[in-house]
């Protein structure tokens, strides 16, 4: 079994913490996976992205033409992917900096006002790790605590102090009512 994501925002977002936290939580799930950036040259605020691959076998490739789970997290990204998702696939999308809009009938749109939540919980800085909950919930490969773990592997040390507020976030994504609507 292989599977697809891409998790899309601004710089600043966490895009990227959030894909190397998905992938370092398959590898401890012994997959196979790839992780794969794409940046402009800002520093913040400029788009990015990341792909991930998890594969029970070699990871075929990377930069794939769809994806079976996609996170947006601005507007921006939502105009750019949403055609990207595989028929019968999940779009993410952070209703905080993206509207509710379903252009398509054959994918699963899950609405989420992720950065207004993460700033309930004290800091936006959170959006990233409260959509990863999303994500677990969604596609059921992978859970709550595997993505903890991981996180726990990614963080530098000086950062450490940030696993508790970090794990709620995840916690409480994976607790939002989904109600994926299907167009």
């Amino acid at each position: 079994m292989e599977k697809n994501f891409l998790i899309a925002g601004f710089g600043g977002q966490g895009v990227l913490l959030a894909g190397e936290v998905l992938a370092n939580a398959f590898m401890l799930m012994d997959k196979n996976v790839t992780w794969y950036p794409c940046y402009g040259a800002e520093m913040r605020g400029g788009t990015v992205n990341c792909e991930i691959v998890m594969s029970d076998d070699e990871v075929s490739s990377v930069n794939k033409a769809e994806a079976d789970f996609i996170v947006v997290l601005n507007q921006a990204s939502f105009d750019k992917f949403e055609n990207k998702v595989k028929k019968g696939g999940y779009l993410i999308v952070n209703t905080t900096l993206a509207e509710e809009k379903r252009n398509r009938s054959d994918i699963e749109y899950i609405f989420a006002p992720i950065a207004q939540m993460a700033e309930d919980l004290g800091n936006v800085k959170m959006a990233n790790m409260l959509a990863l909950g999303l994500l677990s919930r969604a596609s059921k490969l992978f859970s709550v605590d595997i993505l903890e773990k991981a996180l726990d592997n990614v963080l530098p040390p000086h950062r450490k102090n940030l696993l508790p507020m970090n794990k709620t976030a995840m916690e409480m994504g994976y607790k939002y009512d989904l109600l994926p609507i299907n167009c």
